[in-house]
């Protein structure tokens, strides 16, 4: 701390100024002192840091005397936590040549860990000096926080159950929670939300983007906005958005009465693009300081980059250079500071194809993940890929390294396909049951690796998906054009809601039917927020931009709602109440070491075993699928069970496997029925007749 005020350099606007020091990038306060200030930007001529009072007027623009290397550095006195603050750069102002070096420009920090509001795009005050749109950063002291001895729960793989919510979505309309407090990571952690989050049994809440984001200017011209959050301009704040008061705060509030739960928090991240978008995008804060290494771009006829062409790896306009050692840094340290700082425990990483890409093309041996492997606190949490992104190669499902999950949209289109009627699917069906050991190999990746979802936040959700054909994106402002095509959906007769008794009846049939493959099937299990209260967006399929009603979840629950919720949360406690629906141990895959085996037989609605011409029959919708322990000596519970899948339209007479004496099938739930108890069980002779489009599932049980 001494060496940072060895000599007064100088007095500016009745600030002291110091030479400070590069060694850590962002805003440092040092108590009963003052504050380092630290900023890369190698190109530059001059930086300036300015100070801001409460109301943003600027008090002061303090040059910064120190350069080491290419880091920019400052130390000044009596700056304390609250201080608002920006950068200035002057420099070259050539964009045709990558440089958009602008002292008009206000800069945020990529190093700060707060902003002092969300940051919204006005084109009218962005012209000239930009520094009346741009929110200014905040100095913080991170150790100003009481975490009440609140521990992580370290979920293991095995027992996890991921539910992906949006922080403002899931609240904005419950009528339990404080109206200050709707749609706020507060919100969050109001006791009636806390008590249906553990009542319904999942174990991680995976938040969609909380970073501090902005909504694109086209969107802000059709009078919308980006409500995914899947643009983000700082990769250390939590968006003020979100928040009453204080951001920072109340996230870390969050994280801690969650924890107290023992409900893991799971980060939707997004490290691929920013919000300065392409080549005629505005200048907030990467592309001021250092817009050359910051993106990527193509490269011309002669293989040199071309800086008016950024490379689109996401179709958000430009690609992140994670292949720059300071742009790795940068985004370590910004996973480093949620894990440990925040506490938060884990991450999905949207579209991370992008993050492994080394002069544009994925490696799977790339910087980003050794960086990740090797470090000791990164390598311990939960780190979740989408394995795609829309560059050339971009589609790598299963080329993630062994301790990452991936997001497994073979198991989502075979499973919606499956039910919905697709023909050739059976032997497809059975690979995703158990793990999809297809993509995710035995003996090198977990069978927890495959992250296994029917609906995510982009496209149909559960409700929608059994009660439209089409999308329905009209109010995107994209004359419907916009959204995925091929839904793999089903209305069952009509488009949209119905009064028909009978239609309703299947769809919520099938809803039941898509939720039990899902929770019966190996793998780590992912469940769309509402997706069990019945929560519909009206068939809009892209819903990314529609702050409103259309992506709010409805707490206004129907009987059907109802029922689904309590199929639901018996589902959930049901796979967690044994290892054959979670964490299924065959001879034959040796990832772990251990003396518990178990076993699986395949067997046709007759009885006998599942063979080739059963297994290539196009027009053969249904199986039975046994799970057994075959090491009985070291296998207290002894489970079995049976599962029937019948996705035909006509009812089917299944002989059931034989039992040893004084052993006899029960019946756990059948979807057929819109009110199963799964812990009444009832005995089952020799044969279950069981209704078309229907999942059952038996369990042995003794005399």
């Amino acid at each position: 701390m001494k060496h940072l005020q060895d000599t007064k350099l100088a007095s500016v606007d009745g600030f002291d100024v110091y030479l400070g020091s590069a060694n850590h990038l962002g805003s440092n306060y040092y108590q009963g002192k003052g504050t380092n200030f630290a900023v890369y930007a190698p190109d530059a001529e001059k930086v300036e840091l300015c100070l801001f009072d409460k109301d943003e007027n600027e008090i002061a623009k303090i040059p910064m005397p120190g350069k080491k290397g290419r880091v920019w550095h400052v130390f000044v006195n009596d700056v304390t936590p609250g201080q608002l603050y920006g950068y200035r750069v002057s420099g070259k102002h050539n964009p045709e040549l990558g440089f958009f070096h602008d002292p008009n420009k206000l800069l945020i920090d990529p190093y700060a860990k707060k902003l002092n509001r969300a940051v919204c795009w006005d084109e009218r005050l962005y012209q000239g000096d930009s520094q009346y749109m741009v929110p200014k950063s905040v100095v913080i002291d991170d150790c100003d926080f009481d975490w009440q001895q609140s521990c992580k729960p370290n979920t293991p793989d095995s027992d996890t159950v991921l539910y992906e919510l949006h922080v403002k979505g899931f609240t904005k309309q419950h009528p339990k929670v404080d109206e200050s407090k709707q749609g706020t990571y507060l919100g969050l952690i109001e006791p009636e939300v806390l008590q249906y989050l553990k009542e319904l049994g999942v174990t991680s809440l995976q938040l969609m983007p909380v970073m501090s984001f902005m909504s694109e200017p086209r969107l802000v011209k059709l009078g919308l906005s980006n409500y995914w959050g899947y643009n983000p301009i700082n990769f250390f704040t939590p968006d003020p958005r979100y928040a009453v008061e204080d951001s920072v705060l109340e996230f870390k509030t969050m994280v801690r009465e969650l924890h107290k739960n023992n409900i893991e928090v799971i980060m939707d991240v997004v490290f691929n693009h920013s919000a300065e978008g392409g080549f005629d995008g505005p200048v907030l804060s990467f592309r001021g300081l250092d817009n050359r290494n910051f993106y990527l771009f193509e490269e011309n006829e002669q293989g040199q980059k071309d800086y008016a062409k950024l490379v689109n790896n996401t179709g958000c306009g430009n690609s992140i250079n994670l292949d720059n050692p300071y742009v790795l840094q940068l985004v370590t340290a910004s996973l480093r500071y949620w894990v440990e700082e925040m506490q938060v425990d884990g991450f999905r990483f949207d579209l991370a194809v992008s993050l492994a890409r080394e002069g544009n093309d994925f490696d799977n041996y790339s910087a980003f993940f050794k960086v990740l492997f090797q470090d000791p606190v990164l390598s311990q949490v939960k780190l979740i890929a989408e394995p795609w992104d829309i560059g050339w190669g971009g589609y790598r499902l299963g080329q993630f390294p062994e301790n990452w999950h991936e997001c497994n949209d073979k198991f989502r289109d075979t499973v919606k396909g499956f039910w919905h009627g697709q023909s050739s699917l059976l032997g497809d069906l059975a690979t995703r049951l158990l793990g999809s050991r297809d993509v995710f190999l035995k003996g090198i990746r977990s069978i927890n690796t495959s992250v296994n979802y029917i609906a995510y936040h982009d496209g149909f959700t559960l409700h929608d998906l059994v009660t439209y054909n089409e999308k329905h994106n009209q109010a995107n402002g994209e004359d419907n054009r916009d959204g995925h095509g091929h839904n793999l959906s089903c209305n069952h007769g009509v488009e949209g809601p119905s009064n028909s008794t009978k239609i309703n009846k299947l769809r919520q049939k099938q809803k039941r039917n898509l939720l039990a493959t899902l929770f019966l099937s190996q793998g780590t299990p992912h469940l769309l927020a509402g997706d069990e209260i019945g929560r519909t967006q009206l068939g809009n399929n892209n819903a990314y931009c529609q702050d409103n009603t259309i992506s709010w979840l409805n707490w206004q629950l129907t009987k059907a709602d109802k029922l689904l919720l309590n199929f639901v949360k018996q589902l959930i406690k049901l796979r967690h109440s044994s290892q054959l629906l979670h964490s299924l141990a065959l001879e034959d895959d040796n990832y772990f070491g251990q003396i518990i085996n178990h076993k699986v037989n395949w067997f046709q609605a007759n009885g006998e075993v599942m063979n080739e011409k059963a297994w290539n029959d196009s027009h053969n919708f249904s199986l039975a699928l046994e799970l057994a322990c075959c090491s009985q000596e070291h296998c207290a519970e002894q489970d079995r069970f049976l599962m029937l899948i019948n996705a035909d339209h006509n009812d089917l007479h299944f002989t059931l496997p034989k039992l040893g004496k004084n052993q006899y099938w029960s019946l756990i739930f059948d979807t057929a029925l819109e009110d199963n108890k799964f812990d009444k069980l009832n005995k089952l002779s020799t044969h279950y007749n069981q209704e078309g489009n229907s999942f059952t599932l038996l369990k042995r049980c003794f005399n």
